[in-house]
């Protein structure tokens, strides 16, 4: 057993993860060897064995045996680590589950006039080369604080500085991109992606204030948070549910949490009373192929779950639809209509809506022609799935 080392392991759990095959030891041929780390470390030794070729054939907990289901094969792999993907599940139409209840969600913990000073960890670059605008992934440290917050909730942001008016800035909301437990696992961590608005006013480019001092802050710098904030959003605790989720630019906030939740190796660990057993299905509007946000991490799970997640781009610069025009996610939307409506049949099935509000015309014509073609009227269906708890939409 090989104990990586660390600095300080603290109170940090400890987990083992368990590996074949690897070239970077001497293993006799199918010898097995594990690693012992602590979880805060996790998702990067994961990462590193991964990256040098190693067959992952699970993760426990080092302290009581207990195996984290569901563990990926290394991407690109043509193997699958045996009996690691989460089984399809029965959902017969017409048997409607119970509607769960969620646990504790927490609520404007932080108010504007009171808000939690955190410390940026790390502010860095989501895109390629050769993309359009400036998105980041900034993540906060909220150690010595209160804050809280579950997957699909936002924060609020006050920018340093004062407005126009000699007041300080008003708060801008922002969907968190990371899980309860933060990119890290240590439950101390919150994440944004944040893309600067920029517009023309008057011949001037005018940067958007809140946005700008996201995407410039350094790390170290004091941050003003507020909230959490926000219900509409969450993701089911059915283990068993099917999720479609809408998401354009930075719409993919909320979508990245719930993924990681549902496939990242370290989040599994983590959550022993949730394993996500169901089908997710991810739809991701962007203009170009370098402006695809987390795409490295979908990829993965892609490997790993074949059977459980699902990954549709609509790029609109470089891809056509049918009609010759240029390939907008209503359109993907409109090409899987059939796929999609089986789905929505059955009643552990959610749809989640996040972008620019521009995108929700073309959606729900999609849907209104998807709709129509099996005599159902989209208008009077989307309000009953809202009312039932299914449809999910936040835009701005």
């Amino acid at each position: 057993m090989h104990v990586l080392p660390a600095a300080s392991f603290g109170s940090s759990p400890m987990m083992t993860i368990t590996i074949q095959d690897f070239s970077g030891f001497s293993i006799p041929p199918g010898g097995i060897r594990r690693f012992v780390v602590p979880l805060s470390q996790l998702q990067s030794t994961y990462g590193r064995l991964v990256r040098s070729g190693a067959k992952i054939l699970g993760v426990s907990n080092s302290l009581n045996g207990t195996a984290a289901t569901c563990v990926p094969s290394p991407v690109g792999s043509s193997t699958p680590a045996p009996a690691q993907a989460a089984q399809p599940v029965d959902r017969s139409a017409g048997k409607a589950p119970a509607k769960a209840a969620h646990g504790d969600v927490p609520v404007n913990l932080y108010k504007p006039k009171a808000p939690f000073v955190g410390t940026v960890i790390s502010n860095e670059t989501l895109l390629k080369e050769g993309a359009i605008g400036r998105v980041n992934h900034v993540t906060m440290d909220l150690s010595g604080g209160e804050l809280r917050y579950v997957e699909g909730q936002s924060i609020g942001i006050i920018p340093d500085g004062l407005a126009d008016n000699g007041k300080p800035h008003k708060i801008r909301l922002y969907s968190i991109a990371s899980t309860r437990h933060g990119d890290n696992l240590a439950g101390n961590t919150v994440s944004l992606c944040v893309r600067q608005l920029q517009y023309e006013k008057d011949g001037e480019l005018i940067n958007g204030v809140c946005s700008t001092f996201l995407c410039d802050i350094a790390p170290g710098a004091p941050v003003k948070i507020t909230g959490p904030v926000g219900k509409e959003m969450l993701l089911p605790e059915d283990e068993d549910a099917n999720v479609i989720m809408l998401a354009t630019g930075t719409g993919i906030a909320p979508m990245r949490a719930y993924l990681r939740r549902m496939f990242d190796p370290g989040e599994r660990a983590r959550n022993p009373d949730y394993a996500f057993r169901g089908k997710a299905w991810l739809f991701m509007g962007v203009p170009t192929t370098p402006n695809l946000l987390y795409e490295e991490e979908f990829r993965s799970y892609l490997s790993a779950y074949p059977e459980n997640f699902r990954y549709t781009k609509a790029i609109s610069r470089e891809q056509n639809n049918s009609a010759g025009g240029r390939m907008y996610i209503q359109n993907r939307v409109a090409e899987s209509a059939d796929e999609i409506f089986d789905l929505i049949n059955l009643d552990s099935t959610h749809l989640y809506m996040c972008g620019l509000r521009g995108m929700e015309p073309g959606i729900d014509e999609a849907m209104a022609t998807a709709a129509a073609a099996r005599g159902l009227d989209w208008k009077t269906l989307r309000p009953q799935l809202k009312k039932a708890g299914r449809w999910h939409v936040e835009t701005y």
